[in-house]
Formats: structure tokens, C-alpha cells, sequence
């Protein structure tokens, strides 16, 4: 398993827009075969900084979600409206495995 985290640095005069950004590609993951863990938005602390979540079973399946997404409708529509609310400033992607006891 590989866990998707994404750092985002985001316009804090559009958090509405951003959550709806982020509950857009909640179900577009799990389309292709992720387990979203949610994203988490600010609440105090920095106003400015958005994190989220999801799980792939391997590089490969991820890798595979993002050829996919490239083409698909709905993650295009999710993409065009950050591009047109300017609700993300940044974001850094990282991959993390999961140790269990």
C-alpha cells in the first residue's frame, strides 16, 4: 500500500471553494480504485495550509489513476475549477507507506 499525501498551500479568502474542490475528488479516487482518507482543512493554527489523503494498493495502481484522471471528464471539471477559483496557491506531493502493529 502507498499513501498519497498532498500538502496544500491555499488562498485562506477561499476555503468554500476549496472544500468544494476537495469534496469533488473524494469519489473521483475511490472511482479509480483509492481509499480516500479525507482531506483536512484549517482550523486554527495557519489559515492557509489544507492537507489530505489516499491510499493506492501500489505505486503502480496510483500511477495508473493518474494516467486515467488526465482524460476523465469529472477529474478535468475538478482540475478547470481550482484553475478558474484560484483556491490553491501550491501543493507538494509525498508518499508514504503504512507501518501496522
Amino acid at each position: 500500500m502507498i499513501t498519497c499525501s498532498l500538502r496544500y498551500v491555499i488562498d485562506p479568502y477561499r476555503l468554500a471553494e476549496f472544500e468544494a474542490y476537495a469534496k469533488m475528488w473524494i469519489p473521483l479516487v475511490e472511482k479509480f480504485g483509492g481509499q480516500h482518507h479525507g482531506y483536512f482543512l484549517p482550523s486554527e493554527g495557519a489559515n492557509n495550509i489544507a492537507l489530505a489523503l489516499f491510499s493506492f494498493p501500489s505505486l503502480a495502481a496510483y500511477e495508473t489513476y493518474r494516467t486515467q484522471s488526465q482524460s476523465d471528464p469529472a477529474c478535468q471539471a475538478a482540475f478547470q475549477y481550482a484553475t478558474d477559483t484560484r483556491c490553491i496557491i501550491s501543493y507538494e506531493r509525498s508518499f508514504m507507506r503504512p507501518v501496522f502493529g
